[in-house]
């Protein structure tokens, strides 16, 4: 099957001949394999690559293209905007810094997505056919995959037998049922990244990592953006005082923000055919509490959850048991078919780039060599990417209190810590949770301009059973933001100066004196 990707430009024609070459054609089987992983996304990559550096025959099956959400409309493309919208913005607020005369500062929106498109090509060897052929020794079959039955599957005609396989079909964005939504035309984030004009107005719906991080980037680019979310929270699952803040900072850079917003209908007002999105007004009808509210936009980016791949496989065949949230799988990712496995979006409730990573690797191990390994023993950061950042780790207090569990929390104010200070960046804090009367870390959360580099230090931490007086006693150099992490261990360390120990530690001084 052609794959096409929007506009047909250079760095596109790059990327297709590296995760979906145009005449490429499928292997034959060189007999069973020990592992066919279907699927070339971050899971499937890492669960073939790793199988196959073991001595495994491996077979990969991609019907789209490899590299999956991450390389293609996930991380890598998202993240090239992001970093664009920050230069841009740090731009305009160059008069603290001593810079005169950039307000005005115009902004390429085309040479911006030509910029993505030319760094995601360039990155996207490292999931190539050809790498994976030639290099890593596993056999890449581009097509449908269907199971014939428990122990082989089909693509493109030829049937490959198997002792183990690799779910890794990943997930896409899911599509809300709304009225006239079709019909008038929407973005998702497999679509957004096709643009090459800016729509002046801009609806994003639904306010998680996806809806935020896109819907501050487009209004950096000049967008005039709305977003929608039907709770009364923008990130719910975040720290309360997190995503407040990060609320404000929305609100500052000029994003209408409508919560406890229902979209009743969409409708197209003036349509012109522009590659995937319709180009052209658009009407949504919302209810905004409990009074309607009519929004006349550009064009409407759909950002409120994602749905597993699972059509087109004949599970059912396999004895797979999957239903809407996904292919059920116990700790061990093991599926209702002892020989066949899966991880990452298809089977997995938190979906990160870097968890399907960390699951595939247990796969391999219990797939293939017997393994006990377990998903629930993994310590899995994620961090969306807005600006501030928003780093999470562990539990936040409140799901500490649903669980009933008794903690201690310490906070650091980023205003505290002189690096972020200097670097105009003082907005945020450093948030840890301990099992109460220890130091054992149970969560943390971080806010600020590069939370998401400075969590991983908490992480091992927590992976590793270290307290937070182990990252007390360990110099961080100054001045570094990771400070506020030092800061928060020292705050830990002065709860245990208790009046006892402080009149304890008097007396011994006082005794020294008199020598």
């Amino acid at each position: 099957m052609t794959q096409r990707l929007s506009p047909e430009d250079v760095h596109n024609a790059e990327l297709l001949a590296q995760v979906h070459p145009p005449n490429w054609i499928n292997p034959q089987p060189k007999g069973r394999y020990n592992l066919v992983v279907i699927g070339g996304g971050s899971a499937g990559l890492v669960s073939a690559a790793g199988a196959a550096g073991l001595g495994a025959r491996v077979a990969l099956i991609e019907r789209h293209l490899l590299g999956g959400d991450c390389l293609n409309f996930g991380c890598v493309p998202s993240k090239a905007l992001l970093r664009a919208a920050r230069a841009i913005f740090d731009a305009r607020q160059g008069a603290q810094f001593g810079l005169r005369g950039l307000e005005a500062i115009e902004v390429d929106f085309g040479a911006v997505m030509e910029r993505m498109r030319r760094l995601r090509a360039g990155i996207s060897h490292h999931d190539s056919a050809r790498r994976f052929r030639d290099q890593l020794g596993v056999d890449v079959y581009l097509g449908q995959a269907q199971f014939v039955d428990d122990q082989s599957v089909e693509v493109d005609g030829t049937r490959l037998f198997f002792d183990r396989a690799a779910l890794c079909t990943g997930g896409r964005a899911m599509v809300p049922p709304i009225p006239g939504l079709a019909e008038a035309g929407f973005l998702t984030n497999e679509t957004v990244f096709h643009l090459t004009e800016l729509p002046p107005r801009l609806a994003v719906l639904g306010a998680g990592p996806i809806g935020c991080e896109l819907a501050q980037a487009f209004a950096r680019f000049g967008s005039h953006v709305t977003l929608i979310q039907r709770g009364p929270h923008l990130l719910p699952r975040e720290d309360r005082q997190a995503a407040t803040l990060l609320q404000s900072a929305l609100l500052r850079e000029g994003i209408e923000l409508l919560l406890e917003t229902k979209v009743l209908a969409a409708e197209a007002i003036e349509t012109v055919e522009s590659g995937d999105d319709p180009a052209g007004a658009k009407r949504l009808h919302l209810q905004w509490k409990d009074a309607p509210l009519p929004l006349e936009v550009d064009a409407i980016l759909v950002a409120v959850g994602r749905t597993p791949n699972v059509e087109g496989l004949e599970l059912e065949r396999a004895g797979v048991a999957y239903d809407q949230q996904g292919v059920r799988v116990d700790d061990r990712l093991c599926t209702t078919n002892k020989r066949i496995y899966a991880a990452g979006d298809i089977c997995s409730a938190r979906k990160f780039t870097h968890l399907a990573d960390a699951q595939a690797r247990i796969l391999i191990a219990n797939a293939l060599f017997h393994g006990r390994q377990k998903v629930s023993s993994l310590v899995v950061p994620h961090c969306t990417y807005t600006d501030p950042e928003i780093a999470q780790v562990g539990l936040t207090a409140a799901e500490a209190e649903q669980q009933g569990m008794a903690i201690d929390s310490f906070t650091v104010p980023m205003e505290t810590v002189d690096r972020a200070v200097l670097d105009g960046e003082s907005e945020g804090f450093a948030r840890v949770h301990l099992r109460k009367g220890t130091d054992t870390i149970l969560g943390a959360t971080l806010v600020g301009r590069h939370a998401g580099e400075l969590l991983s230090e908490l992480t091992l931490a927590m992976t590793s059973g270290q307290g937070l007086a182990a990252i007390g006693r360990t110099i961080h150099p100054y001045p570094t933001q990771a400070e506020a992490i030092r800061k928060l261990a020292d705050a830990y360390n002065r709860t245990r100066l208790t009046a006892p120990v402080k009149k304890v530690m008097g007396a011994w001084l006082r005794w020294r004196r008199r020598g």
